[in-house]
């Protein structure tokens, strides 16, 4: 039997840029839970019924969007070649890395009350599962994954571009790809289009390291692909982490009430994550070559949908490859999840370079989520709406900004101007209208509104209680969330709910009206971060935090290609300055092997280091050779262990390992975000319903 221990030694995230840590997903007794009947008071594996006024507002969703509009199904289902029979591909691990029978409620033809109609529709559309024609020479395999992967014809193989999160699906693609088309030709090279991992990990399912090493396959990459794929998603990657347990849902049993797809795809593979480094690098903006025999003309784009990022022109075939750059849907300026907020007019401009280089040629346009596009007039007038899409974002939000309109009034002032909203394309199902104008913000001049009321302001916990006391009380603050949930006014109710819940997090009352208000706010979003953000905080008010083992936050397939100054750097992260007040020392850190040396320097209760220098008196020398310290970096190898066994040499003082040592702390990948839900008798009353309905326990 698959226990929750297997899936979160296994379980890549899909925050942190999908790149390198791990997560959890609650193992198949969440997916024995949903079938099961709510129980009273904590955990909800059905949900509760939407209100009249979620009704409504559904029902208003359904006349207003453009629903005769079906081209994007005509598009999803062409070229088809076969089916994958399989609906679940497991692990080497032994458990489940891909499970599609999870989303088999959405083949139903049924409208359902819970989920909105827009919503509905693209997970509908990414219901795809099987192998496709692009072109002649060009084929997809979709629904294997958050992401697509896909083959373009060499003159002696294949070449890959984007091989999915994990191996096991990228290999079972492969072996459907090869049953049907491929020849038994081999791949001969794999093109990484940008640096988040849903377009790398699965690298291993498709090609040798070794034939890598050989030179037999060729990986390609955007320039700075490797610094950008560490150190996105390494430095705050513990708190990424936590918080893509609300955009992505990862709490909730897929359901009409639960998760129902993340809009790029249907949800992440849980299997084996891997990163073979690139072997040649896009350097130049605009940069052609030739791949296995095949002209491609890749289009540097830093700085859009990822830091690292790339288009590809295939001119002999007619085929515009935009990455992510052009999906369909709005995608996110700023992520939900976290990261450096994006640059929306820059995004913008590289659309529109694509369009004259390249677009006015194409017959067919292909990308890493969601299906191609065919026709030149169609490939163009979606470019010219995602263009418009990015650049009105920028432009009209700082419009409202210099206007006076703040952080915190934008998503209730900007919308997009109709004719975008009634493109499906251009439909917020990963970005929303509402955090991406914030972020616009955000990144222009930052979080504060300008009132010096909330310059700094109190923690939420601190001032809640005197909200609470002028409030009249818990009693009062009670009864009219009550009524205003009874209303249909959850933000309202909410806003009131938080003051109360934050000040009294062990009011389980109080939690349970919180969390039927988010219920009721999910239901109603048409953005599945949304929808998914406000279900999981309701989740963890009723049910509390899940307990239990968790992975470390970097694979170490994915660390070891860390280069040393990142890892130095992410010490310095993990460190308490708190513990090393009154300690300073020089550390010079040598790797032979790589020619490489680094200052290392603690002062002032800080973590440094300087590549390329050395101390002239350090208190510590360390020499090991890189291809040793990643056994360190990795976990494998305790650098006590090298030590002792000579792998590594040192002059000087060791005890300042020790003081650094003793400074490092473990990040908690479950830490609180709803106050009271790390409280042990909720933990133990999530615990105790969680059993009552599986059978099991939580913790295992």
């Amino acid at each position: 039997m698959t226990t929750r221990r297997d899936v979160l030694k296994a379980i890549p995230s899909v925050g942190t840029a999908f790149a390198v840590s791990g997560t959890v997903l609650l193992d198949d007794a969440v997916a024995h839970a949903q079938e099961a009947a709510p129980l009273d008071g904590h955990f909800h594996p059905k949900g509760k019924a939407p209100s009249q006024f979620t009704l409504d507002r559904l029902a208003k969703a359904r006349q207003s969007l453009p629903f005769s509009d079906t081209q994007d199904f005509d598009e999803q289902k062409r070229g088809l070649i076969a089916e994958m029979p399989d609906k679940k591909i497991m692990a080497d691990a032994g458990h489940v890395a891909w499970d599609k029978e999870r989303f088999e409620f959405l083949n139903s033809d049924e409208d359902f009350d819970s989920i909105h109609p827009s919503m509905q529709r693209i997970s509908r559309l990414n219901q795809n599962y099987g192998l496709y024609e692009v072109v002649p020479g060009i084929y997809q395999v979709r629904g294997f994954d958050l992401s697509d992967i896909s083959f373009v014809r060499g003159k002696t193989g294949w070449i890959v571009i984007d091989p999915l999160v994990s191996a096991e699906p990228a290999r079972a693609a492969l072996e459907l790809f090869q049953e049907h088309v491929g020849e038994g030709l081999p791949v001969t090279a794999v093109i990484y289009s940008h640096s988040h991992g849903d377009h790398w990990g699965g690298v291993r399912g498709v090609v040798d390291e070794e034939d890598v090493r050989a030179g037999k396959v060729e990986i390609i990459a955007p320039r700075d692909f490797m610094e950008h794929t560490i150190s996105e998603n390494v430095y705050a990657g513990n708190a990424m982490n936590r918080r893509l347990f609300y955009q992505y849902g990862l709490l909730l049993p897929a359901s009409p009430h639960g998760y129902a797809g993340q809009g790029l795809g249907q949800g992440v593979s849980a299997g084996a994550v891997g990163l073979i480094a690139p072997t040649r690098i896009i350097e130049n903006d605009i940069e052609e070559i030739e791949v296995d025999g095949v002209r491609m003309v890749f289009q540097n784009t830093p700085g859009t949908e990822a830091p690292s990022n790339m288009n590809t022109w295939i001119p002999d075939m007619k085929a515009l490859w935009m990455a992510e750059n052009v999906t369909a849907t709005l995608h996110n300026v700023y992520t939900l999840r976290g990261a450096p907020v994006r640059n929306p007019l820059r995004w913008s401009k590289y659309i529109a370079r694509a369009m004259h280089l390249f677009a006015k040629d194409a017959e067919v346009m292909f990308y890493s989520h969601h299906w191609p596009r065919w026709g030149n007039d169609r490939i163009m007038q979606i470019m010219r709406d995602q263009r418009d899409l990015y650049a009105h974002m920028n432009n009209q939000v700082l419009h409202f900004v210099n206007r006076g309109v703040t952080i915190n009034q934008i998503h209730n002032v900007y919308s997009l101007p109709q004719s975008l909203q009634d493109k499906w394309h251009c439909r917020g199902y990963h970005g929303s209208p509402e955090h991406n104008s914030r972020g616009v913000v955000q990144r222009y001049i930052g979080f504060w509104d300008c009132n010096p009321a909330t310059l700094i302001p109190h923690s939420p916990e601190d001032s809640a209680p005197l909200y609470v006391e002028m409030m009249g009380g818990s009693d009062k603050i009670m009864a009219k969330g009550r009524e205003l949930h009874d209303s249909g006014e959850y933000m309202l109710s909410s806003e009131i709910m938080n003051k109360l819940v934050q000040a009294e997090p062990s009011n389980q009352a109080a939690k349970d009206l919180l969390a039927d208000v988010f219920e009721q706010l999910g239901y109603q979003q048409e953005n599945p971060g949304l929808r998914n953000s406000f279900l999981s905080g309701a989740f963890e008010l009723r049910s509390g935090i899940p307990e239990g083992d968790t992975p470390d936050t970097s694979s170490p397939d994915v660390v070891r290609a860390m280069s040393t100054e990142l890892f130095l750097n992410f010490l310095g992260i993990k460190m308490d300055s708190r513990k090393v007040e009154g300690h300073s020392f020089v550390v010079n850190l040598v790797t032979p092997d790589n020619g490489q040396k680094f200052i290392v320097e603690l002062e002032n209760a800080t973590l440094t280091n300087l590549e390329g220098y050395s101390a002239e008196n350090p208190d510590l020398t360390l020499t090991i050779n890189r291809t040793d310290l990643e056994k360190t970096i990795a976990g494998e190898k305790t650098l006590d262990a090298q030590l002792a066994d000579g792998t590594a040499q040192f002059e000087g003082d060791l005890t300042v390992l020790k003081v650094l040592a003793d400074a490092m702390t473990d990040f908690d990948p479950f830490f609180e975000v709803m106050p009271g839900t790390r409280a042990e008798a909720s933990v133990q009353a999530k615990s105790d319903a969680f059993e009552a309905v599986t059978g099991r326990p939580v913790i295992e």
